[in-house]
């Protein structure tokens, strides 16, 4: 007899979490720190004082299973400086990040460099003779995209923030 077992795996999903937490040494680590005791990866993580300089926002971006994921924002809830956590759902948030992208240049490629570099409304901040660098800011699909484009180019050197989100104000704006 030959019993076939199916094992399911648990769905995974990308998941944009916006913390409000105060401005206090060590907050940000012991938020992270949830999140690896629980075996989630963070894909990214930025933060930064908000328009109050004693409150601090968090954006961190992971994937994994909804039901582990809910487990560990209400266990940041529970740490004494965290304020605040809401899970930022895609066409609600408008979320951003910088690159700054490293490209080899020659005569030849320059111009097609730049071409794509204006596609993406990135900037040129510097200028070799074998190398352009250029800062462009996206969501993470526009980053990935202007990254894949230049690639045969070939690429030097990347640098990324993480990602920072924020609830759109109305409905009609969420179409934009």
């Amino acid at each position: 007899m030959n019993h076939e077992v199916i094992v399911q795996e648990p769905e995974s999903k990308q998941y944009t979490l916006s913390m409000l937490v105060r401005n206090h040494a060590g907050v940000l680590s012991h938020v992270a720190g949830l999140f690896t005791r629980r075996g989630y990866n963070i894909e990214s993580i930025s933060a930064g004082i908000t328009e109050n300089p004693a409150i601090t926002r968090i954006t961190i971006i992971v994937t994994g299973d909804k039901r582990i994921l809910e487990q560990v924002v209400k266990q940041c809830q529970k740490l004494v400086d965290v304020i605040k956590v809401k899970s930022l759902k895609y066409n609600e948030s408008v979320t951003r990040e910088l690159a700054l992208i490293a490209v080899k240049a020659n005569q030849d490629t320059r111009s097609r460099i730049i071409e794509i570099a204006d596609v993406f409304g990135a900037r040129i901040v510097d200028m070799a003779e074998e190398a352009i660098m250029l800062e462009v800011t996206g969501n993470t699909r526009q980053i990935n995209s202007i990254i894949r484009l230049l690639s045969p180019f070939g690429i030097e050197e990347i640098g990324r923030t993480g990602v920072v989100a924020l609830q759109y104000r109305s409905q009609i704006a969420a179409i934009y």
